[in-house]
């Protein structure tokens, strides 16, 4: 029992001496409350604990959103240091036909998509010869093609970018490799008055990459400098 005492009495003066130690404690703190509410008897209704139950939950639903908050700002920098690592590797090319090769290749690699399609209108939809070293990152569709395909077939406005689940007709953009590409997102170019619109198309086998719901800021700006690298070539 003097043993006991003594020890009682070392954590009460350590407690004393530091009673912040069980403020921090919300375990310890629960205990407390409860054990205060145990000796009031179950005819006692203590406002103060319900309150304090209250903000204990408002504070826990704070946290979460602080740390839900915190996960989207690093998600979002990632996202724009791929997008810029991508539009430096884009901008490189001193000719077109390794230009369109990089974008089938490294480029898609720090995009992390499956494959890239770029969809050109033109009214003489034979292709080139030429154009055959390039594999299959160039699409050439006829006039009328790019706005069909944005909109899915349905009289919606035209968006700059549209990110889906892969539409039936998107054979006619990814040939063979249309099978098993299950999201995409398709971003409109303007290549300027006069010429005709198209898509560059960034393909994933993840079915759930690309979102209707996701953010498009990063995309819209990324086709908009494609747009103004295509002119470049195409003038």
């Amino acid at each position: 029992m003097a043993d006991t005492a003594t020890i009682a009495n070392e954590l009460r003066d350590r407690l004393l001496a530091a009673p912040e130690v069980i403020l921090e404690d919300r375990d310890l703190m629960k205990a407390l409350i409860s054990a205060n509410e145990r000796t009031m008897g179950a005819n006692i209704v203590d406002l103060r604990g319900i309150a304090m139950e209250r903000l204990e939950a408002r504070l826990d639903r704070l946290e979460d959103t602080h740390r839900s908050v915190i996960a989207a700002a690093y998600e979002n920098l990632a996202g724009t240091n791929q997008i810029h690592r991508a539009i430096l590797r884009m901008l490189e090319p001193t000719d077109f036909e390794t230009f369109l090769k990089d974008l089938g290749g490294e480029v898609a690699q720090i995009l992390r998509v499956d494959c890239v399609r770029l969809v050109l209108e033109t009214v003489h939809v034979e292709r080139e010869p030429a154009l055959e070293r390039v594999g299959d990152v160039l699409c050439i569709v006829g006039p009328g093609f790019v706005d069909e395909y944005m909109s899915g077939g349905r009289s919606a406005p035209a968006r700059r970018v549209t990110l889906r689940q892969t539409q039936p007709s998107t054979d006619t953009i990814y040939g063979t490799t249309g099978d098993w590409i299950r999201s995409e997102a398709a971003l409109r170019l303007d290549f300027g008055d006069g010429k005709l619109p198209g898509i560059l198309a960034l393909g994933s086998e993840d079915p759930h990459q690309f979102r209707p719901n996701q953010g498009t800021d990063l995309l819209t700006f990324f086709g908009g400098v494609f747009e103004r690298a295509m002119r470049r070539w195409l003038a």
